[in-house]
């Protein structure tokens, strides 16, 4: 099995978190998103629309994260001899679906300093015309990446954008805090793929130094944070590169990858 994926996607640490829950043995392969590595065509061949992660089992390919969880409870399920009943519960798969629905995009770019942003945006749109002169067989893919780039840029200079985005963090966060007052995990007092989908969001938020506004000044979340920071795959997903001075580490060595490619026009 094979996961195509990078620390900072948000996705990628939930099928992750899944992976090492599990079990589950699978070879790792790195595409940085900031630098334009998933705009590679041997990828862009596999998933057009360059989206991270990618699951790939044989010649099963799956790009939805939530269909890469319940692939994993599967195979974990199959490996273990366990019956149905090992599987996510309608409860655990419409929390899955409901925090999943909140796209980070916006939110977190709106966070980001303007000229580092468009410093970024700037270096993949050249990286996807480079891609497209390489494969012009996969030009019109490529268009439609060039097109997504320009269009996000429109859109964060639409603040109606990034405050609904904000408003449905927002509801969402709270929903959960009241769910948290009564259980200790999300779905109950077990540890279940609800939470796996659950914790990026917060990992997010501390990342971009909001802890304060979005988790402590909510008890519960505030309290369920700190429980699942023990957990071994976080520490494993999110903590290795992320964790107190690892964060500033993982940042300057992309952020120096990214000005070198720039300087020397090596997209």
């Amino acid at each position: 099995m094979q996961l195509y994926h990078h620390p900072y996607s948000l996705d990628s640490q939930r099928v992750r978190l899944a992976l090492e829950e599990k079990g589950i043995d699978y070879t790792s392969h790195h595409l940085s998103p900031i630098t334009g590595k998933n705009m590679d065509s041997s990828f862009f061949r596999m998933n057009p629309s360059g989206k991270l992660p990618l699951f790939q089992n044989g010649a099963h390919i799956i790009f939805d994260t939530i269909e890469i969880i319940q692939y994993i409870e599967r195979v974990a399920a199959v490996s273990s001899g366990a019956d149905e009943t090992s599987f996510s519960s309608r409860e655990v798969i419409e929390w899955m679906q409901k925090i999943q629905e909140w796209n980070s995009k916006y939110f977190t770019l709106s966070h980001i300093p303007e000229k580092y942003r468009i410093l970024v945006s700037k270096f993949i749109r050249r990286v996807i015309i480079a891609r497209m002169a390489e494969s012009p067989n996969l030009a019109s893919a490529y268009h439609c990446k060039l097109r997504e780039a320009y269009e996000t840029e429109e859109k964060l200079k639409n603040e109606q954008v990034v405050k609904r985005s904000k408003e449905h963090l927002i509801r969402l966060l709270d929903e959960i805090e009241t769910k948290l007052n009564d259980s200790t995990y999300l779905a109950g007092e077990e540890f279940s793929m609800a939470d796996v989908i659950l914790i990026p969001v917060l990992s997010r938020l501390v990342l971009l130094n909001l802890e304060d506004e979005y988790i402590s000044s909510r008890p519960s979340i505030a309290e369920y944070w700190v429980l699942v920071q023990q957990r071994p795959s976080f520490r494993k997903v999110i903590g290795r590169y992320f964790g107190g001075w690892r964060k500033y580490k993982t940042l300057i060595k992309t952020w120096c990858f990214l000005n070198f490619r720039s300087i020397f026009r090596k997209y």
